[in-house]
């Protein structure tokens, strides 16, 4: 009789959940005025952003001050320091090359990218998507000369040509030292797409480069912050690099510097959550020497960038000249988009998990995902996802409930066994032991269908967080499913949770306390054992620790949280009502009691070790 009240208390909850649910769908239809109101306060978000855009002046990785060509003086001082490289004409312009995705705007002084514009993407606050912008980035080449000069690249002023090479445009810029004599920089970009080519080498430089002295390659750049909340975005914004034919390797995410010196390095991704800035090489560089710098102390809304990188990269000379292959990539962590690139293997930047989880977040979720969401609407198929992967991990269900049900059955033999023995141990635990291999019942049968589990959800906990499909995705209240959503702003910060409410882990927290009433009240029965956790206890925290994690967590996650933690205590419900009988479970472990049982290997030789024990024990009370 109990036992149907606790299903029909549950049942009556869950619609409660539901009717909660529908209300506040209801209740949070924005009437007429309202869509007219959110409309106008759009267009005005709009144009205040593209005024903040112009008014953002950010710091540089390396300062420059702009030389004067109509001052002399100034102009002789740099020929002066440049030597024979003076021979470029001083110009302090910049070139364009754009195609349908991509803006890149390359400056004569330095010959590098000094800005890189995402053309069909915004930020959470409708600011074009830059990857460099007002100096955030430096790329330069470091050499010393045959007159013992010491030279940088950003210090160089470059000769700009533009041209075609069939449908692509070329940008070839030069530093020379005369007319047959010069460093370049050639920028190749192909029509609707991310990737650039960029080779650097020398013409007849053999006899001004010093070859006997290191050249090296630096690239510099601070992550420009693109997201709602900068401690989330800042969590996967990471140094992420290729080397040793094929290992992918990170630099922490977290420590306020990590340094690493790495060989055969194929390239260096400085990804910034949803977009990347990639350096790659035809040929391997040798040698490596990165740093990973975080700027994020806490949750600021004023705070511009996540992380600082740094990269030095020796060259080789080949016969005093310098070539080298190489290729940038400014654009989404996509995989549709960086799969095209298989030779380079740029996908393998993404962060879709270590191992076997990675792999099912790479090759099962992914496109499966990508599937549904070509005909569903984005929230839909995420509860469509979840719906097929509980439906399809059922079977696991059944095993575990069905072993908890077997634990119950045998509940009051274990207590008796528990208060025969309760002063001594080790028969207590022989005993029970005996009792579980006579009725054919495994303590460890509940926890290996839950094991099983793991490997999907936490594939699937990577997903949500790094699904670029996600991006800027709606769905109900939440305006991007790849961040936090809003029900109501605090007028003060919680520390670990926030300054705002969320409503999709509150329901994800809700169902949780649910699931963990039904598969954790039979444990709260159950005599405390000394040594064990308090039941009770992790039944009201992991709701807490939930609602406070995810808070600030990918909306995406916590809807998928919500719906699988519902999905599965239903399941549980149909298990117990209509398919498991307890009174046919108790009949089977009778059967099984009376039935010979012969100890496998294992068992016999717990059984011995345990029966040593205890005979070592009364030896010493003698």
């Amino acid at each position: 009789m109990e036992e149907k009240k606790l299903d029909i208390n549950s049942i009556i909850g869950f619609v409660l959940i539901f009717g909660i649910l529908i209300y506040m769908f209801y209740q949070n239809q924005p009437t007429p005025e309202e869509l007219e109101a959110q409309k106008a306060k759009q267009e005005q978000v709009e144009a205040e952003a593209k005024v903040a855009e112009k008014k953002v002046d950010t710091p540089r990785v390396q300062q420059t001050k702009p030389l004067d060509i109509n001052d002399s003086t100034a102009v002789a001082g740099y020929k002066s320091a440049v030597g024979a490289f003076g021979f470029t004409m001083a110009n302090e312009g910049t070139t364009v090359l754009e195609n349908e995705v991509l803006r890149l705007e390359i400056a004569n002084k330095g010959g590098q990218i000094v800005e890189a514009k995402m053309k069909n993407f915004v930020t959470y606050d409708s600011v074009p998507v830059y990857l460099v912008k007002d100096g955030n980035a430096n790329f330069a080449l470091n050499f010393s000369t045959s007159d013992n000069r010491v030279l940088s690249t950003s210090d160089l002023y470059f000769e700009p040509t533009i041209s075609k090479n069939g449908n692509n445009e070329v940008l070839s810029m030069r530093a020379k030292v005369s007319d047959n004599q010069y460093l370049e920089y050639r920028y190749e970009m192909r029509p609707n797409e991310y990737l650039l080519d960029f080779t650097v080498r020398s013409q007849g430089l053999n006899g001004v480069i010093n070859g006997s002295r290191p050249l090296d390659l630096t690239w510099d750049m601070k992550g420009i912050r693109h997201n709602k909340s900068v401690q989330y975005e800042n969590r996967y914004t990471r140094l992420t690099y290729n080397h040793e034919d094929g290992k992918i390797s990170k630099l922490s995410e977290s420590s306020d510097l990590d340094e690493e010196t790495e060989e055969d390095v194929k390239w260096l991704s400085y990804r910034q959550h949803f977009f990347s800035s990639i350096l790659a090489t035809e040929n391997r560089f040798k040698t490596a020497e990165l740093s990973s710098k975080n700027l994020v102390e806490e949750e600021s809304k004023e705070e511009l960038f996540t992380k600082e990188y740094n990269s030095k990269v020796p060259l080789e000379l080949q016969g005093g000249e310098l070539s080298q292959q190489m290729y940038w990539y400014y654009g989404p962590t996509d995989v549709k988009i960086l799969d095209d690139y298989k030779d380079l293997a740029l996908a393998d930047s993404i962060p879709f998990g270590w191992g076997i989880f990675g792999w099912i977040n790479r090759y099962i979720f992914t496109p499966f995902y990508g599937f549904l969401s070509s005909f569903l609407p984005y929230g839909i198929a995420i509860i469509v996802m979840t719906i097929l992967v509980r439906l399809a991990l059922s079977p696991v269900t059944y095993k575990s409930y069905l072993s908890q049900a077997k634990m119950k059955v045998l509940k009051p033999e274990i207590t008796e066994i528990n208060e025969k023995y309760k002063d001594n141990a080790m028969k207590k635990q022989q005993e029970t032991m005996k009792l579980y291999n006579k009725a054919g019942v495994s303590p460890m049968s509940g926890c290996i269908p839950a094991f099983l589990q793991l490997p999907i959800f936490y594939a699937l906990f990577m997903f949500f967080p790094t699904s670029f499909e996600l991006r800027q995705k709606s769905f109900l209240w939440a305006e991007d499913l790849s961040s936090y959503d809003t029900i109501f702003n605090l007028p003060f910060t919680i520390p670990f949770y926030g300054d705002h409410v969320s409503l999709f882990p509150i329901l994800a927290s809700v169902a949780i306390f649910f699931y963990m009433m039904m598969t954790t009240g039979q444990s709260m029965q159950m005599q405390q054992q000394p040594g064990m956790p308090n039941m009770k206890f992790i039944m009201y925290l992991s709701p807490i620790m939930m609602l406070f994690f995810f808070n600030n967590y990918a909306s995406g996650l916590s809807l998928y949280y919500f719906v699988s933690n519902l999905i599965t205590i239903f399941i549980m419900l149909a298990i117990k009502r209509y398919i498991l009988d307890e009174d046919k479970i108790h009949a089977q472990i009778q059967e099984n009691k009376k039935k010979p049982k012969k100890e496998n290997r294992f068992q016999r030789k717990m059984r011995e070790m345990m029966e040593q024990a205890e005979e070592q024990k009364k030896l010493g009370k003698r």
